[in-house]
This record gives structure tokens, C-alpha cells and sequence, in this order.
């Protein structure tokens, strides 16, 4: 059986590089210089060592015609949303066009992207059959088995989570869960149909939404009565049924996108998405919040917010989503001036996608009126009451919005505001 994963990014690629263990896989890409960095062993990712890289029998290609002959396409590529938070499924229909046009008999083509209810065999198989000449349910199948990569989270890699599939037919969803189980001992569950499966997906992520958005509001109103919303935490969560959430910026490929995907299915059907919404509006919020907070407390302290962390995530080079740069529009419409640091964050791409000119270090920095603690990389866990000491101005300021400094004793002076 030959597969070819279509997209590899954080998904495709570990992905493509696990099935390789146990197929012949080829890994494509439309990204020539991807294909090229990853064929010298280097992941801009992080998901992959060099040493993981060079010891895949994964082939990689960016040349379409090297799909040909595939037996499983995978297409893993993005799902994002346009300027007016519309679904923009441009990369899916590219990808199933390409799919299509090298689509054999016999063969199946399975979507990890996310998705509203429906797309897979509404929208994606009209395109396959009018690449292909093929018709689908007869020629060729379909089958969706949504990913739940957690970039920077090797314990709930592909190995260690379960695995929806769902096709077109009962046979087609038993082959790929064959497919899937090689990767994770058979820990796979059949979901009744495709339509269900994107539903399953779009839910997942859209519960974890709302669910923020709840702690969210509620570390707003405690900033108002003049509680530690980590502090309410850690009394609620020894209560055996509490969800623990943690207030803080909501952005990345999931959470801050997929509640849009099924908001906009919900609008088609005439439901009125007030909840799945309702999460989504607290959430994009955040940042105007803290910003408010910053230009309140700051006082008379002299000299720029440093902001620390422009990626969505902590300790992952990703950039894309991330609530941070509108966080830094938000102090700078209220006239505060800012710089910004990422020890991870590619300096050139935050440049070209942000417009942000990254801080090459921190030595020397500052002095700042505050630091802004806005994403948990590692380095900046790290830092010490001297650390601080080097980097404010007297009076100033530390915002911790991801409760990281919780323990460190700030020198005399020196303020601290945290969610």
C-alpha cells in the first residue's frame, strides 16, 4: 500500500513520518524550500529532530506528478479564516484539485483538515470527481479522520491518542482504521459516518473555546473585585467535577478557528450560533483587556512595554494566529510603545506576517515601564528577581498573564498584575 500525505506542516509531517515506519509514504508539499529544508534534516517546525528526520524512510516531493500511483492520499493541510473571520477553505479545494487530477481507480483519498459538517462530501468530492473524471462511491472513496496534533506535546502525539476515522463506506472506514491502528496499537474509533466525524472535530475544539472564554470572564470580574483569579483556581479545582481552565490569550489553528467553521454551518442551516459565538467575543477580547490594565497601572514608570512571546503557544515557533500582535495594535492605539521578544519565533516572519520587528536579545535591553509576560516559553519561566531588576525602570510594572512568575519575588518597587 503507497500513501502520499499532502501538506506537512505540524500536522502532515509527523504524520507522513510515522505512517513511513510501517508504508511506503511520500511526504508532498507545494513549499519547495520546505521540501528542500527538510530533505537537509531541518524542521522549521520543531516537531522533528534532524536525528528523527534522517532515520524516516519517508520520501518527499514538491513535484505533483510524483502522487501518481498512490493507493491513500491524506490531505493534511490548513483550515484558516479570511480577514472577516470566514471559513477559507483555498488550500482544502487546491489540494483535492491536485489530489484529483492523479486519482487512480480503487483508490481513497482521506481529509484531516478541519472542517464544518458536510464539507468533505459536499464540497471536496465535486472537486475530486471533476479532476478525476472518477465518480466517487464507485471509481474511488472518501474518508475523514480528523487530526488532534498538539504542537509541542510529544505525550499526546500520534502514538498516545485515539484516532476517529470515518468513510464512505462501512470497508472504507475498516481500512483506514487499519491504516491508523499501525500507528497507535489499533486505538481507534469508527465514527458513524463522515458527517459526523468533521462535527466531532469542529465540537472539540469549540467546547475548549467556550470553556476558556468562562474563566476568561470570570479573571475580568475578579481583576474588578481585586482577586487572584489563579488563586480562585487552585480553592475551585479541588472540587472533584471542576474543569480546570486557565484564563489568558486564545489564539492558535484550533481553538481560536474552528468554533468559526461551525458557526458559519449553523448560519447556513438558519441556527442562530449564540453560544458557540458568545465564547469566540470573550476570547478575541483579551487582548484589548490587558491592554486596558497595562494603561491603567502603569502610572508614572518611563519607557516601553516589553512584550515576551509573539507565537500561540509556548515553547512552538508558530506564529500564525497568535493573539499577541493584536494585543501590541491595542497598546499602540492607546499611545504606548512597545518591543517585543521571541527567543523561538522566526524574526523575519514575524516581520513579514505581523509587521513586528523582534528584539534580537535582551541583554542590554530596557529599561522598561513593564514586562509582559504574554506566552510560558521556557526561557522566560526562568527568569529571577535580578532578571526583573535589569529590566525595569524603577516603579515598573510586571504583567504575567500566564501566571508564570507566580513564586518569583519581584525587588522592592517593582509591581506585579496577573489575571
Amino acid at each position: 500500500m503507497r500513501i502520499a500525505v499532502i501538506g506537512l506542516g505540524y500536522v502532515g509531517l509527523p504524520l507522513a513520518t510515522a505512517l513511513s515506519e510501517h508504508f511506503e509514504t511520500l511526504g508532498y508539499d507545494i513549499d519547495a524550500a520546505r521540501i528542500d529544508e527538510l530533505k537537509a534534516g531541518h524542521d522549521r517546525t520543531g516537531e522533528l529532530s534532524p536525528e528523527r528526520l534522517g532515520a524516516a524512510r519517508l520520501g518527499l516531493s514538491a513535484d505533483a506528478a510524483d502522487l501518481e500511483g498512490a493507493d491513500i492520499f491524506i490531505v493534511a493541510v490548513p483550515t484558516p479564516l479570511d480577514a472577516e473571520k470566514r471559513p477559507d477553505l483555498g488550500a482544502l479545494l487546491a489540494a483535492s484539485e491536485t489530489v484529483g487530477a492523479r486519482l487512480g481507480s480503487g483508490a481513497a483519498v482521506v481529509y484531516e483538515s478541519t472542517v464544518w459538517p458536510g464539507v468533505t462530501e459536499e464540497i471536496c468530492v465535486p472537486v475530486l470527481e471533476r479532476a478525476s473524471g472518477l465518480a466517487a462511491g464507485t471509481d474511488f472513496h472518501v474518508g475523514y479522520a480528523p487530526e488532534r496534533m498538539n504542537p509541542g506535546d510529544p505525550a499526546h502525539g500520534i502514538a498516545h491518542i485515539t484516532k476517529v476515522v470515518a468513510g464512505q463506506t462501512p470497508e472504507v472506514a475498516e481500512r483506514l482504521a487499519a491504516l491508523y491502528g499501525a500507528l497507535n496499537g489499533g486505538n481507534v474509533f469508527i465514527a458513524r459516518d463522515i458527517r459526523t466525524a468533521e462535527a466531532a472535530k469542529a465540537i472539540e475544539n469549540a467546547q475548549r473555546d467556550i470553556n476558556i472564554a468562562f474563566v476568561n470572564e470570570v479573571a475580568q470580574l475578579f481583576s474588578t473585585l481585586g482577586l487572584s483569579t489563579h488563586d480562585v483556581l487552585d480553592a475551585a479545582r479541588t472540587k472533584w467535577n471542576f474543569l480546570d481552565f486557565t484564563p489568558g490569550l486564545v489564539g492558535g489553528h484550533c481553538i481560536g478557528v474552528d468554533p468559526y467553521y461551525l458557526a458559519h454551518r449553523a448560519v447556513e442551516v438558519g441556527h442562530d450560533p449564540q453560544i458557540i459565538l458568545a465564547g469566540r467575543r470573550t476570547n478575541d477580547a483579551m487582548g484589548a483587556f490587558v491592554a486596558d490594565q497595562i494603561e491603567r497601572r502603569l502610572g508614572t514608570a518611563e519607557g516601553p512595554v516589553l512584550i515576551l512571546g509573539v507565537t500561540f503557544k509556548e515553547n512552538v515557533p508558530d506564529v500564525r494566529n497568535s493573539q499577541v500582535p493584536g494585543m501590541v495594535a491595542q497598546l499602540a492605539a492607546r499611545g504606548i510603545e512597545t518591543a517585543v521578544h521571541d527567543p523561538i519565533a522566526d524574526a523575519d516572519e514575524v516581520k513579514t506576517r505581523h509587521g513586528i520587528r523582534l528584539l534580537p536579545g535582551l541583554e542590554g535591553a530596557g529599561p522598561y515601564a513593564c514586562v509582559l509576560g504574554a506566552v510560558a516559553h521556557a526561557p522566560y519561566r526562568a527568569f529571577t528577581s535580578a532578571t526583573f531588576a535589569s529590566l525595569l525602570a524603577p516603579g515598573g510594572l510586571v504583567v504575567d498573564i500566564k501566571n508564570m512568575w507566580r513564586d518569583t519575588a519581584l525587588p522592592g518597587g517593582l509591581r506585579r498584575w496577573t489575571l
